[in-house]
């Protein structure tokens, strides 16, 4: 009799290590599951931190080529006043004025003839001053022979525009690929 009941405990017994056991079963694949959803998230984390850090390399290389373009645009504006005060002290300045008008009196770049260089700018103002500068240059530059002297000093009033030129090429580089970078995320 005792043996009777002593195999009916260790029955009843194995009984609740076999239900301890297939809860405990089921607690592990969920724990697996929890744990490959986390490394899953762990990598596509470590993807955004990969393209936030090279986003960040590109506004740190816009930034300086935004701090050049603006120390150009300062030194362009310096050298657009000396030509400006070059011009006016010009003996010509009289035989240049009906261009000056005809400059003046055009509302669009597309009245400008072909042969004319046309600068275009965000406002009509500073298209017309430039295309009235431009004009000034030309019909000084018709008049009066080039000294070598002249070219000289000169020189670096277009080596001026060519790097301001250069510069806004670039940063509008930068912001496309910046602006590209930003939206493929």
């Amino acid at each position: 009799m005792t043996g009777i009941i002593l195999d009916a405990v260790l029955m009843l017994m194995l009984v609740v290590a076999i239900g301890y056991g297939i809860r405990l079963e089921r607690k592990l694949v969920a724990l697996r599951e929890g744990q490959l959803a986390f490394a899953s998230a762990v990598t596509e984390l470590n993807t955004a931190a990969g393209r936030a850090e090279a986003a960040l390399a590109s506004l740190r290389a816009s930034g300086q080529e935004t701090d050049l373009l603006h120390d150009r645009i300062i030194k362009a504006r310096a050298v657009k006043q000396e030509l400006e005060a070059l011009i006016a002290r010009s003996p010509t300045r009289g035989a240049a004025a009906p261009i000056i008008a005809e400059a003046e009196s055009a509302e669009t770049p597309e009245a400008a003839s072909p042969s004319r260089p046309v600068l275009v700018s965000d406002t009509d103002e500073k298209s017309r001053r430039m295309a009235s500068l431009v004009e000034r240059i030309g019909g000084v530059a018709a008049d009066v022979k080039p000294r070598p002297e002249a070219l000289k000093q000169f020189a670096p009033v277009f080596q001026a525009l060519a790097a301001n030129q250069a510069a806004q090429q670039s940063l509008n580089r930068a912001r496309r690929s910046l602006d590209d970078d930003l939206f493929a995320a």
